[in-house]
C-alpha cells in the first residue's frame, strides 16, 4: 500500500521537475535571443571606448551623453525632424492602405463583375513578384512626375491598393460576415456605399487594426524605398537618419547610433503593446474565414 501511495507522489514530482527544466530551457533561449537587443540598449548608456570592450549588457553607470549627441546629430539636422518625417510617411501609408485595400477587398468579396476571378488571381500573383523588379519603372515614373525627394512616392501608391497581402486579408474577413446583414440593409434602402460604410467597415475592425499595425511597422522599418526617393537631409526618416552615424572612414559614432536605435524601437514597441490583443484577434479570426 505504501508503494502504491508513493507512486503518484513520485509521478507528480517528475512532472514538476520536467516543468522546471522546460522553464529553465525557455528562459535561457529567450535570453540568448534578447541578448543582442539588451546589449545594444545597455551600450547606448556606455562611453564610446567601453562599448566593445565590455560585453556585459548592464552598464557600470548611466551616461546620457550618447542620447544628447545623437539627437542633435551635429550635422544641422536633428532626430526630431526624422521622427516627424517617419510619422508623416507612416500615417499617410496607413490611411491609404485602409481606404484603398478595404474598398478593393469589398469589391472582390461581395460584388460580381467581369474577369473578377482573373483579376483576383493576378492580384494574388503580385505577392510572388519581387519588389526589386518594379523599382526601375516606378522610379522612372516618379522622376517624370517630379516626385523625387518628396514623400509622395512613399504615400500616394498606397491609395491605389498596391498591397495585395492586406486585400487578401480583408477579403477573407468579409467573406465570413453573414450576407443576410447586407440583404437586410438593401431592404431598408441602403446602397452599396452605405452598406460598406455602415455595415461592413464596423464589423471588420479587427482586420483594419491588423492592417494598421503591419503597415506602421513595415513603413517605419523601411529603408530601401526611403533611401531611393529621399535625398535631402531635411526629408530623412528615422531609418535614413540612423545611417548618418556610420562613416566609411571608420569614425562611426556607435554610442549615439545605439541610443537613437533604441529610441526608434519605442514607437514600434508601443504600437504592438497597445494593439497586441487586436492584432492576434484579427489574424486568428481572418484565418478562420472560408
Amino acid at each position: 500500500m505504501a508503494s502504491l501511495a508513493a507512486n503518484p507522489v513520485r509521478m507528480r514530482r517528475k512532472r514538476r521537475d520536467k516543468r522546471w527544466l522546460l522553464h529553465v530551457v525557455l528562459i535561457a533561449g529567450a535570453f540568448l535571443m534578447l541578448y543582442p537587443l539588451l546589449w545594444m540598449i545597455g551600450s547606448s548608456f556606455k562611453p564610446e571606448g567601453e562599448i566593445f570592450s565590455n560585453l556585459n549588457p548592464i552598464p557600470t553607470s548611466l551616461d546620457f551623453s550618447n542620447y544628447i549627441k545623437g539627437w542633435t546629430l551635429g550635422t544641422g539636422a536633428s532626430f526630431s525632424t526624422f521622427f516627424l518625417n517617419s510619422f508623416i510617411v507612416c500615417v499617410g501609408a496607413i490611411v491609404g492602405n485602409l481606404l484603398s485595400c478595404s474598398l478593393a477587398a469589398y469589391a472582390f468579396a461581395r460584388i460580381n463583375f467581369r474577369f473578377k476571378g482573373i483579376l483576383f488571381a493576378l492580384m494574388i500573383g503580385t505577392l510572388m513578384l519581387p519588389f526589386h523588379v518594379t523599382v526601375v519603372p516606378q522610379y522612372i515614373i516618379f522622376n517624370s512626375l517630379g516626385w523625387i525627394n518628396t514623400f509622395l512616392p512613399l504615400i500616394v501608391p498606397k491609395f491605389f491598393a498596391v498591397d495585395a497581402f492586406f486585400i487578401f486579408l480583408m477579403v477573407q474577413f468579409i467573406r465570413g460576415i453573414p450576407l443576410e446583414l447586407e440583404q437586410a440593409a438593401k431592404v431598408d434602402g441602403c446602397n452599396r456605399f452605405q452598406i460598406f460604410t455602415l455595415i461592413i467597415l464596423p464589423l471588420m475592425m479587427p482586420a483594419l487594426v491588423t492592417t494598421t499595425i503591419f503597415t506602421f511597422i513595415w513603413t517605419w522599418n523601411d529603408f530601401f524605398s526611403q533611401l531611393l526617393y529621399l535625398n535631402a537631409e531635411k526629408n530623412y526618416t528615422v531609418s535614413l537618419g540612423l545611417r548618418q552615424f556610420l562613416d566609411a572612414s571608420g569614425q562611426s559614432s556607435w554610442g549615439s547610433m545605439f541610443a537613437m536605435t533604441t529610441l526608434s524601437l519605442v514607437p514600434v514597441f508601443l504600437v504592438f503593446l497597445f494593439f497586441q490583443k487586436r492584432l492576434v484577434e484579427g489574424i486568428a479570426t481572418t484565418g478562420l474565414k472560408g
